[in-house]
């Protein structure tokens, strides 16, 4: 495996700024089941389909870097669905059909390869995330939701009890019911440490972190050094105005700001940038 995280070092086209190789993502059964088995085994331990077509090429070029070794240290990685404009939502909050049916069924994908997946509380109140994969084969990842003052309900869809592990991270002393598992961290200002979270996680045996969101979460995590991979969804609508997209710490000038190696794929109607931060 390299730097890319890929097995098959011919499928991947890793791109400068100035040359842009755009491939489309079409998930055939065969090639999602290798990931799943190497998502379970080990990355390199299933190697991809024999002959592979082109859009298969690309499937396993795009999600195989997710299944990178966390024996060393915890694979955090992010994806953030947004409009052509850089918006997450309306300005009444409405934020479910951000995403085309590609983009969804790559979220689930990015669910089903993940031990856990994270959202904060701002996220979870706004959308009442259920966090399960249901478009795609494969198992939920545990939940897990950034409280630090206790405001989420207990009765929020992505506590509810469905067999998947359930956690609350918390600077407070709220309960929460049966089953969900309390991370209590200390604050400050009004803010818990990424990655004291992630160490956490890890400890609870969560190493393979996907940040859902939203934008604001996702930032925190980037500026502390933490994503390795980052997944920017972009569909193709206008909103005008609404929440923006990731909001990290601002570069005073654009040739200090983070430029990764990015490549494009096609997911249906809408395009994924897959930016490589390691």
């Amino acid at each position: 495996m390299d730097r890319y995280g890929t097995v098959n070092a011919n499928a991947l086209v890793a791109c400068s700024p100035e040359e842009v190789v755009f491939r489309r993502v079409q998930v055939s059964e065969s090639v999602w089941r290798a990931l799943l088995a190497s998502r379970t085994a080990g990355a390199a331990a299933v190697a991809p389909v024999t002959d592979p077509a082109a859009s298969e090429e690309a499937t396993w070029a795009l999600y195989s870097p997710l299944l990178a070794e966390t024996a060393a240290a915890p694979f955090v990685f992010a994806q953030i669905g947004q409009s052509l404009d850089g918006r997450v939502a309306t300005v009444s909050g409405d934020a479910r059909d951000i995403s085309g049916r590609g983009g969804l069924e790559h979220l689930h994908r990015c669910r089903a390869l993940a031990d856990a997946v994270i959202v904060g509380v701002t996220t979870a109140l706004k959308d009442d995330p259920r966090l399960t994969v249901r478009l795609v084969d494969g198992d939920n990842p545990a939940r897990v939701v950034i409280d630090p003052k206790g405001r989420l309900d207990n009765d929020a869809a992505l506590l509810r009890d469905d067999g998947t592990r359930r956690l609350v991270v918390q600077a407070c002393a709220r309960g929460r019911p049966a089953g969900v598992e309390v991370v209590r961290l200390d604050e400050k200002d009004g803010r818990l440490c990424p990655r004291a979270i992630v160490a956490a996680l890890a400890a609870r045996g969560l190493r393979r972190i996907l940040v859902e969101g939203g934008g604001l979460t996702i930032g925190r995590f980037l500026d502390a050094g933490l994503v390795r991979r980052l997944h920017v969804a972009i569909s193709p609508l206008l909103i005008g105005a609404g929440p923006n997209g990731l909001v990290t710490a601002p570069s005073a000038r654009l040739a200090d700001a983070r430029r990764p190696v990015t490549r494009v794929f096609g997911l249906g109607g809408d395009v994924l940038f897959d930016c490589v931060l390691d």
